[in-house]
């Protein structure tokens, strides 16, 4: 061999040994890269299943409730009188959520909004009452059986618990006595039918109407009514073993 072939083969040679050490390098670049994939992977699937576990802690809605509120609120029972217009004594078989409203009448008490709903027997212009209405001193009125309808929520009257509340103004807000009753109620409720805080919707999120006014026209402040009986909740209730109980509250 002479002194050029060898010259060549040298060549040759360096040039396969810088080939070799490319490829080993793109090789390692490769299961690096296979091996971020995969951990990313498992982050991830490890993320998502903490999350599904976890209660959401921004709005609290994808938390089951642990805790019931074993003391209600004081209220006043005053049944409505059987009647095809506002107690059709029609069993209310199955309870899966509580819906509140407003009674759109400004200045008018609990007690009037009641006796207007007893007086329908005798005018007959309409179909209208609820189980509770919530005063503006936060006084409650228990008007129907909660074993039976109320003609509040129209499709679901059928398997919700209605809660009518007075107002003092026409933007619809209410007191700071009525909220705080109501956060009581709903939490009561909640726990005393089995129900979770997602289970609490407004007239607006059954038919689209502008009821209750104020949580309609600020979304802000029903998501914080929210988080108040999940706070309300947590912080009054106690541990719940089994299911709830659900006897009538009349």
């Amino acid at each position: 061999m002479n002194e050029e072939d060898a010259r060549q083969r040298r060549v040759m040679q360096a040039r396969m040994r810088r080939r070799k050490r490319a490829r080993n390098r793109w090789i390692i670049r490769q299961l690096v890269l296979l091996l971020a994939v995969l951990a990313l992977g498992i982050f991830l699937g490890m993320r998502i299943s903490a999350l599904r576990e976890k209660p959401n802690q921004e709005t609290g809605m994808a938390k089951s409730v642990s805790k019931v509120v074993t003391e209600g609120p004081e209220f006043e029972v005053q049944l409505l009188t059987p009647n095809p217009y506002s107690r059709p004594q029609e069993a209310l078989k199955e309870i899966k959520g509580i819906v509140v409203h407003y009674t759109a009448n400004p200045g008018t008490t609990a007690q009037q909004n009641r006796d207007y709903f007893e007086g329908l027997k005798d005018a007959k212009t309409t179909n209208a009452s609820s189980h509770f209405i919530v005063g503006l001193e936060g006084e409650i009125i228990q008007c129907i059986p909660s074993s039976e309808i109320a003609y509040a929520s129209n499709e679901r009257n059928a398997d919700t618990i209605s809660i009518e509340c007075c107002h003092p103004g026409e933007s619809g807000e209410f007191t700071k006595e009525t909220y705080n009753a109501l956060v009581h109620l709903i939490a009561w409720l909640c726990g005393k039918f089995d129900l979770a805080p997602d289970s609490v919707i407004r007239h607006y999120d059954v038919t689209g109407k502008n009821c209750p006014r104020y949580f309609v026209e600020h979304e802000d402040a029903w998501e914080t009514f929210l988080k108040d009986v999940i706070r309300y909740i947590d912080q009054h209730g106690t541990e719940q073993e089994g299911p709830a109980v659900t006897s009538d509250p009349a």
